[in-house]
Order: structure tokens, then C-alpha cells, then sequence
């Protein structure tokens, strides 16, 4: 059985904690980092259960992100047959495996609002499996026969997304990495090396003020981790407390024609004429994030074993950059 563990505000210093039976049980660490309290982790949680003293109500404090900066967030895009369809891609398997990052500035809570500059007007949501890393992976592999030797467990992440930046800059990476653009946690599920293989059936879910908009399981993903982290591995290192986040299904807002989306990934194309495209196309889409919206995120293991909580996130548009 794995373990859940939270970070959360206690006055004005972050903690680590053991969520358990509701209650969460404080973990006696220093630790400032993720990356810093990993190797501790499963011997502290199983201390602090162990000391069954005074808990806290996840209700009364602050949950934060589970994963801190500094840390790399590789993405994998366009990984579910359904969101490659609804994008105007060939719904089948690509010959490479898409791969982009975001910033780690981008890192915000699982109950914290995401801030938007009001000069975007396509704000989208991607709920997307992330994978934490336990250990350093700094040469190639042939193959890996469980995601257990590196990592240590699930959370849950958003890749909230500018489609105006991304589709008429061709910026993935600015487009996906402003400010509270990467809601994470608010579990981080450690596995057991048994459970490594539920990684192939979760669950995902998000809903729109109750609207279920995005559901499917991981059995659908087209590039595997198991071999996306050998495909890495022989161009990348990987540090502990590193995110991967595995690629989101179907029911985002952005829905593109073939058409249109050659149009927007022609690095030939003028601006003027991809953002004529794009509004074009998105005008009459009501899916994509208003002000006030809010978003709930959860993932679990088809058998119930395993549950990453759940994130919900407000959406607020500023006129500050």
C-alpha cells in the first residue's frame, strides 16, 4: 500500500504531512524541498503515523503543491487518441513522441486560484497524470521493465494552457508557463513497487463549474511512460523531485480542423493571418475559461486502491502582466 503525502501552511511555514483515514499526520522534516524531503519521505510518514499524536484537519490549513521549485516539468503532448482528434491531428499514433516543457514558476496549489492576464482570451484546462521523480536518471536505458526504479509516485496536474499565445506566437512553452499555470497535488501518491503497473489504469476527470469535460483512463495513452522514459533517458537527465506529466485526453476547449491547424503550425504562416484563424474558429466556443470558473481535477485507480485527491481551482483574469 502506497503512501499519500501533502504539503500544507501551517501558520507561516510549509509542512509535510501523511494524509490518512482524512486526517493528516505531521511529518517531523526540515525539509524545504521536494527534492530535499524524498529520500526521508516513506521513513518520516511511517514515523508520523506510527506517533499517532495530534493531527490536522486538511479543512483548517493551506494545501500546497507537493512539488516545488526548482524542478523540471517535461510534457508530453498530444498523447490521447481523443485530443489529438478534437486538435485536428490524425487520431492515431504519431511516429515521435511530442515533447515540450513549462516553467517551474508555473507550480501552484491545488486549491489556489489560476491567475490569468485578461488580454488572454482562450484559457484552457489539461488535466494530466504527472510522474514524480525519486531517483536521479542520468545515462541511457535500454529498456525498464518498472517506472518503480525512478519514480516515486502520482499526482495530479493541470496544464493550463494560452491557446492565443501557443497557436499564433508558436509558443508552447511561454503560452504554458505563466503563473499558476500548473496546479498540482494535492497528493502525491508514493507507490509500492507492486502498484507500479496501476500506472496503465487510472481514471482522470475534470469538470467545469460540474460539467464533466475531460474523462478517460490511462490505458489510452499512445506513448507509454515506460518507454517514453527510455526514449528520454538517451537525451536527458532527470533529478529528483522532476515532474513528467503524461499528455491529457479529449474535452479540452480548443477543437481545430485539420485545415485549420496546419494553417497554425505553419512557422510560415503571417501572425495577422493565424490569429484571423484562430478567433475565427474559437469565436462561437463557450468551453473555454471565464472568470469565476472553476475547476475540479481528480484521479484514481480503476480498482479504488489508489486516489490522488481532488484540485479545485478558480480561474481570475488581472489586467497585471
Amino acid at each position: 500500500m502506497g503512501i499519500s503525502i501533502v504539503r500544507f501552511k501551517q501558520g507561516e511555514h510549509a509542512a509535510w504531512g501523511v494524509l490518512q483515514e482524512g486526517q493528516i499526520h505531521p511529518v517531523d522534516s526540515s525539509a524545504d524541498t521536494l527534492a530535499a524531503f524524498l529520500p526521508e519521505a516513506r521513513d518520516k510518514a511511517a514515523e508520523a503515523v506510527k506517533r499517532s499524536g495530534e493531527t490536522v484537519d486538511p479543512s483548517t490549513v493551506e494545501l500546497l503543491s507537493p512539488v516545488t521549485s526548482p524542478a523540471q516539468l517535461i510534457c508530453q503532448g498530444a498523447n490521447y487518441s481523443s485530443h489529438r482528434k478534437e486538435g485536428g491531428l490524425d487520431a492515431g499514433r504519431p511516429p515521435f513522441n511530442l515533447i515540450f516543457t513549462k516553467a517551474p514558476s508555473s507550480l501552484t496549489g491545488p486549491d489556489s486560484d489560476i491567475v490569468s492576464p485578461d488580454s488572454i482570451q482562450l484559457l484552457d484546462y489539461e488535466i494530466e497524470l504527472g510522474l514524480v521523480f525519486e531517483r536521479t536518471l542520468d545515462e541511457p536505458l535500454d529498456d525498464l521493465d518498472s517506472i518503480a526504479d525512478y519514480i516515486a509516485g502520482f499526482i495530479i496536474t493541470n496544464d493550463v494552457s494560452s491557446r492565443d499565445m501557443q497557436f499564433t506566437e508558436n509558443q508552447w512553452f511561454k503560452g504554458k508557463s505563466l503563473r499558476t499555470f500548473c496546479p498540482a497535488g494535492p497528493i502525491l501518491y508514493l507507490i509500492d513497487r507492486e502498484e507500479a503497473d496501476k500506472v496503465h489504469d487510472l481514471e482522470l476527470t475534470l469538470s467545469v463549474n460540474g460539467e464533466v469535460r475531460q474523462q478517460a483512463n490511462t490505458t489510452q495513452l499512445l506513448y507509454k511512460p515506460e518507454e517514453t522514459l527510455v526514449e528520454l533517458s538517451r537525451m536527458m537527465s532527470f533529478y529528483p523531485g522532476d515532474v513528467l506529466l503524461t499528455g491529457t485526453p479529449g474535452g479540452v476547449a480548443l477543437k481545430l480542423s485539420p485545415e485549420e491547424m496546419n494553417e497554425l503550425l505553419n512557422p510560415f504562416e503571417k501572425m495577422d493571418k493565424k490569429v484571423e484563424t484562430l478567433n475565427n474558429s474559437q469565436q462561437e466556443n463557450a468551453h473555454y475559461l471565464k472568470e469565476g470558473d472553476v475547476i475540479t481535477s481528480e484521479i484514481t485507480s480503476a480498482d479504488g486502491t489508489i486516489d490522488l485527491g481532488k484540485q479545485t481551482n478558480r480561474v481570475r483574469f488581472t489586467a497585471k502582466p
